[in-house]
């Protein structure tokens, strides 16, 4: 029996019971760092590591048309996004994310993003607790909105910044949070599809220059504006991967009230220091188990081969991980983004690649920089963190502590140097 004629049992139900801890586990196994199953009914192959990551964003192998279930369609990425083309289609739409690589654009929601973070935390000051996890979610929904010439009452910051998060914590379940996420889905691109009409029809104004503007007039690859469903879909790509750092940043306090030592140098304004601490949060904690695509041809991977429109995976979670890599993976430990650069196809939080040409995450740049910036105002921050459940459960995609970190107590130092950001 060839290897192609190997009888596979489909793993689905293992990936939703066992969520992150699923592939790695599996490819520990491999010496090779390699795995066929199946998923999906589909004939599935899974890899790990920085020759992996270039195979699998090579599009002459792997290919995004098809790949993305559409339950996590229907609610994290919307139908027709970027992250389901390839190709000249590819390149065109992205070309309208392109700019946001770009330092000042980066600088630019920073600053929207901290000013509502400096203008909200007065009032976690007069509230007995506070659940970072449910009170980031509106600052970075107000900063994110502010920046890209959305209209946003604060009174609708709570309720917009409550379906941008169930966008997120909906997509990887069958359960009660998909249907929550696939419900404010239809809200918000609702929503939007109307400022986008009303933009293009002069009953709105756009800040010139704003994405909500350059999208508007963005073409697509046969030159015709958007539709503005489509159009609503992409905006929703935007902001919606900017409330998702709200995951990184509760993990950033966690890792504070675990490994307190890190505060000092956050708190003095160390930015080589900051860069390092935030690329070890992204290695360390968990966010998206692993990324798919579908096998533009049969290929072969170390010996073991998968069939045209086979699925292929990237391991990012186990990558992040792999003790080949990290030499002490499940130790918390900024210092080894000091003593070495961060290689692109190692560290993948967001996917590998190139941002410009292929399907790495064009926003990783802009999460960089505002966990920087929010790394450090809550190492300056001032709080007790009561008894609570900080567990961080595995088998829940996308994971985060039990308790969403409560605070009690929180205060504002007197006198703290000016933050980064």
């Amino acid at each position: 029996m060839n290897a192609l004629s190997r009888p596979l049992i489909d793993a689905s139900p293992a990936l939703l019971a066992e969520g992150y801890a699923w592939l790695p586990d599996r490819l520990r196994r491999h010496p090779d760092r390699v795995l066929r199953t199946r998923l999906l009914g589909r004939p599935t192959l899974a890899v790990r590591g920085p020759e992996a990551v270039r195979f699998f964003y090579d599009e002459r192998n792997v290919r995004r048309a098809g790949a993305i279930p559409e339950p996590v369609l229907g609610t994290l990425f919307g139908h027709g996004p970027v992250h389901t083309l390839d190709g000249e289609a590819h390149r065109v739409r992205k070309e309208f994310f392109l700019p946001l690589l770009r330092p000042d654009l980066i600088a630019g929601l920073v600053e929207h993003v901290t000013w509502a973070w400096d203008e909200e935390v007065p009032a976690w000051t007069a509230c007995e607790r506070v659940v970072l996890f449910d009170a980031v979610g509106p600052v970075l929904t107000r900063g994110v909105c502010a920046w890209a010439g959305i209209p946003l009452d604060r009174a609708d910051a709570r309720s917009t910044a409550r379906d941008l998060v169930a966008l997120v914590d909906g997509f990887a379940t069958l359960g009660p949070r998909h249907w929550r996420a696939r419900r404010a889905r239809g809200r918000l691109e609702d929503r939007l599809a109307r400022l986008v009409e009303d933009v293009r029809s002069g009953r709105a104004a756009a800040p010139e220059g704003s994405v909500l503007d350059r999208l508007a007039r963005h073409r697509d690859a046969d030159g015709s504006l958007l539709d503005a469903g489509t159009a609503a879909v992409e905006l929703l790509n935007v902001i919606r991967p900017t409330v998702a750092v709200g995951w990184f940043a509760v993990f950033t306090a966690h890792a504070l009230h675990r490994w307190p030592e890190h505060r000092d140098r956050l708190r003095a304004g160390d930015t080589a220091y900051t860069a390092a601490f935030v690329h070890e949060v992204r290695r360390f904690y968990p966010f998206a188990p692993f990324l798919g695509g579908r096998a533009a041809r049969d290929l072969s991977w170390r010996g073991e081969r998968i069939p045209a429109g086979g699925m292929v995976l990237l391991d990012v979670y186990g990558q992040n991980h792999d003790e080949e890599l990290w030499g002490d993976p499940y130790a918390f430990r900024p210092q080894r983004f000091l003593d070495r650069p961060v290689e692109r196809d190692e560290l993948i939080p967001q996917g590998g690649g190139d941002p410009r040409s292929g399907h790495r995450c064009p926003g990783e740049g802009l999460t960089i920089g505002l966990l920087e910036a929010l790394a450090v105002r809550l190492a300056r921050l001032e709080y007790t963190v009561p008894e609570q459940d900080l567990g961080i459960p595995l088998g829940r995609v996308p994971t985060r502590p039990r308790s969403g970190f409560v605070m009690t107590g929180v205060r504002t130092p007197a006198h703290a140097p000016a933050a980064v950001g």
